[in-house]
């Protein structure tokens, strides 16, 4: 049997959609934060099983928050939580820091780092408030 033009299209929307549903979802996540496990239990009620990172036992690498930055159309600086103690320690209020150092400083602190973050693709999103990620699902 000759497939059909409908046949066709049909059968590359279906593989459209598994990719689609497959892709894989990232969380970087902290357990003992609210907004991250209320983020994380909205991305499992869509279906999805996450790979869930705990950044503060396995900090990203400098490469790989840089690539989350892009992904976050963020600066460094941006994605630093101000109220931490060691924001306040660091004087990092009153600091000029390159984009490098700013980086390398998420990295030996992870506890800085906005949390959580949600990965699809190409795509991040911070998880504040949580709903914020259904958007990227």
């Amino acid at each position: 049997m000759t497939p059909t033009f409908l046949s066709v299209v049909t059968e590359q929307v279906w593989i459209s959609l598994r990719v689609t549903h497959t892709m894989s979802v990232r969380i970087y996540h902290n357990p003992r934060c609210s907004k991250s496990r209320q983020t994380l239990k909205l991305i499992e009620d869509s279906g999805i099983q996450p790979e869930v990172i705990l950044y503060l036992d396995r900090p990203p690498s400098t490469r790989e928050l840089e690539g989350l930055l892009k992904k976050l159309g963020m600066a460094p600086k941006e994605l630093m939580r101000k109220g931490e103690d060691v924001y306040k320690e660091l004087g990092l209020a009153k600091k000029e820091l390159t984009k490098k150092e700013a980086i390398q400083l998420l990295h030996e602190h992870p506890k800085l780092i906005e949390r959580p973050i949600v990965v699809k693709g190409d795509n991040a999103i911070l998880g504040r408030p949580p709903e914020n990620v259904l958007g990227l699902l």
